[in-house]
């Protein structure tokens, strides 16, 4: 089927509004994209209290719930979602399990859970998790969230959580939902070779991909899995040098094998919402 074009949902500069969320929803899908991803910040990080704060969001940056606006998305689009990412060890991981669920069913299946271990520790405290031991409570994440989303009941006993005889219904469309992993260090990668459905990169199409392509190969196959098996979804934004930038990079990432692609227009300067999906338009016009 080849590359599989998608937008992410630019929420920083949109979205706060319920009829901008429809009208994007429905527009990206009437220009044939295939996916929209949008990703997770619950709380953001006041400057003024927390000196030294140097992280890319604050409590001023604008983030929709995810799996709420999803449901929401699901009623005015037929288009796949996905979390890109949801930060998984600040959460519950039960609920994490409910939610994505419902969203897997209110798509009938067409839904992708992007997970990550995130970068802000104000937002961990807040949520009353342990933001030094996010990798290796995400590990355990995943193996629980399988078991909630293909059995009836489930017995679980590791080192974060315990479940003792219980489960969710109604179970999800897709059992297991497929998990995609964010991350761009050396145990992510690995991670990722010995647990994902597909993965983020967080570099370009370059020496940088290439090796951290190796990392998770060799990964997945000391885990006796495939690494052909494994997804990979590349970004492109849109600069300032417009339209020709996006193709040549669309074209790169063809090249490395991704099997998935968004497009984001956030950062571009664009003033409303016409501006994003004009964009976008140009894109889809130029690679059909």
């Amino acid at each position: 089927m080849g590359m599989q074009l998608g937008v992410i949902f630019p929420q920083l500069e949109i979205g706060s509004e319920v009829e901008e969320i429809r009208t994007y929803g429905v527009e990206v899908e009437r220009l044939g994209y295939r996916h929209i991803a949008a990703y997770d910040h619950v709380l953001g990080a006041d400057r003024d209290v927390h000196d030294g704060f140097s992280g890319p969001y604050d409590l001023d940056s604008t983030f929709q719930e995810p799996f709420v606006l999803f449901g929401y998305l699901a009623a005015v689009t037929t288009v796949e979602l996905v979390t890109s990412v949801v930060i998984l060890p600040q959460r519950q991981t039960a609920l994490v399990a409910k939610q994505a669920a419902q969203v897997d069913r209110l798509t009938q299946g067409r839904f992708r859970l992007g997970v990550g271990v995130g970068w802000n520790p104000v937002e961990y405290e807040a949520l009353g998790e342990d933001f030094t031991r996010r990798g290796e409570r995400e590990e355990e994440q995943i193996e629980l969230l399988r078991l909630l989303w293909t059995q009836r009941s489930v017995t679980y006993v590791g080192r974060f959580d315990r479940v003792t005889g219980a489960g969710l219904a109604p179970l999800p469309v897709q059992q297991p939902i497929p998990i995609w992993l964010g991350g761009s260090s050396e145990p992510a990668y690995r991670r990722m070779g010995r647990l994902a459905d597909g993965w983020f990169p967080q570099v370009p199409p370059d020496e940088r991909l290439t090796r951290a392509r190796e990392t998770i190969a060799e990964a997945a196959m000391d885990a006796g899995r495939d690494p052909d098996a494994i997804g990979m979804e590349g970004r492109v934004s849109w600069g300032s040098a417009g339209l020709d930038k996006v193709i040549d990079h669309i074209g790169r990432w063809r090249e490395a094998g991704a099997t998935h692609l968004s497009i984001n227009t956030m950062g571009a300067g664009f003033a409303d919402l016409g501006e994003h999906l004009e964009a976008l338009a140009q894109v889809a016009g130029a690679v059909d």
